[in-house]
């Protein structure tokens, strides 16, 4: 009997002392999430939070929790909740610090340090490379120049119809006819590879089968249609003026003519005056001196006018010019455009 009773003794001694581990990690545990939720005691650990669209609250904790500057994601997920409950989440960059109070976390989330904030930005149909730069650095979305730099090469892009942009020094920017003109939701910024993704991914998504089968038969690349679709594009008033331009082009193609459009000295005189490209290109994407086709597109086409090249009539004309008023005239040999040009008068 007396053994039982010192066994029992035992017992009771191992639950106290059980209770009062318990007790002092409880404490713990407790002082440890005071000392989290009003940042003292912390290390001064540095991370940059970017939060993005497609981040929800609880990965936001996790990337607070995966980079120590909170001690338990549910710890500042719950202290959120309770209250902030209405929180939004603004997307952006915002330096942190372990030390910092959950208040000024939440305080400093309400005001990036780099705002990506989503921004709604039209590109029009014919609007080339240059000035997508200038209309996105407009929008705050990146830098003109750092844009027109990833332009210049198809290097780290996952296209197939890149492929086919020929790997030359003449070809000022080989993204260009490959920006599809729509309206982007995009956030202020931005990392310009990522804006070329979006607009390329916009492109690719609107190659046809009828395109490629065009491609095919006509002997052309997919490069050589958006560069024809862009001098076109430049060229017409729509679709219905598009089709016949587009016939012009390719019977002076067919006859080893030079295509001589106009619209093609504006584009090389801009590459060389505004942006540093030497006479040579110029020379290259000024169809009356380069033979065929410019050295790459001169704006970004849109899906009509595409349309347009890939069904165009056949005609056999070789010359075509518009009016005062707006109306295109189409012409077989030269003398018959002469005789137009007399007739309907093109210039004041």
């Amino acid at each position: 009997m007396a053994r039982k009773k010192k066994n029992t003794g035992i017992i009771i001694l191992l639950v106290i002392v059980l209770l009062g581990v318990i007790g002092a990690v409880g404490g713990y545990v407790v002082g440890a999430a005071k000392n989290d939720i009003e940042g003292k005691r912390q290390a001064n650990t540095a991370y940059t939070l970017e939060i993005t669209k497609s981040d929800y609250e609880y990965e936001i904790g996790k990337k607070l929790y995966d980079n120590k500057i909170v001690i338990s994601d549910v710890l500042w997920t719950n202290w959120m909740s309770k209250h902030y409950p209405d929180f939004k989440y603004i997307n952006g960059e915002y330096e942190l610090t372990a030390d910092m109070s959950y208040e000024e976390i939440a305080e400093k989330l309400q005001n990036p340090d780099i705002s990506h904030e989503g921004v709604k930005v039209a590109i029009p149909e014919g609007t080339n490379a240059m000035e997508i730069a200038k209309i996105l650095e407009e929008n705050g979305i990146c830098k003109a120049d750092e844009f027109l730099e990833v332009c210049k090469s198809t290097d780290g892009f996952d296209y197939d119809f890149l492929d086919s942009v020929p790997d030359s020094e003449l070809v000022a920017y080989k993204l260009e006819g490959f920006l599809f003109p729509a309206t982007y939701d995009l956030p202020k910024n931005a990392d310009p590879k990522n804006v070329a993704i979006a607009m390329l991914d916009a492109f690719d998504d609107r190659i046809t089968e009828e395109m490629t089968d065009y491609c095919e038969k006509s002997g052309m690349s997919m490069f050589e249609l958006v560069t024809l679709a862009s001098v076109v594009q430049e060229e017409a008033f729509g679709q219905g003026s598009a089709k016949n331009i587009a016939s012009v082009f390719i019977n002076r193609l067919d006859k080893g003519a030079k295509l001589q459009s106009d619209v093609t000295y504006f584009y090389a005189k801009d590459l060389r005056d505004e942006h540093g490209f030497s006479q040579k290109v110029y020379d290259a994407y000024y169809t009356y001196r380069c033979d065929g086709l410019p050295a790459g597109p001169i704006t970004n086409s849109g899906e009509d006018i595409i349309d347009a090249v890939v069904n165009h009539p056949d005609t056999d004309y070789l010359y075509f010019f518009s009016d005062l008023e707006g109306n295109f005239h189409f012409a077989k040999d030269y003398d018959e455009f002469a005789a137009l040009q007399e007739e309907y008068p093109w210039q004041e």
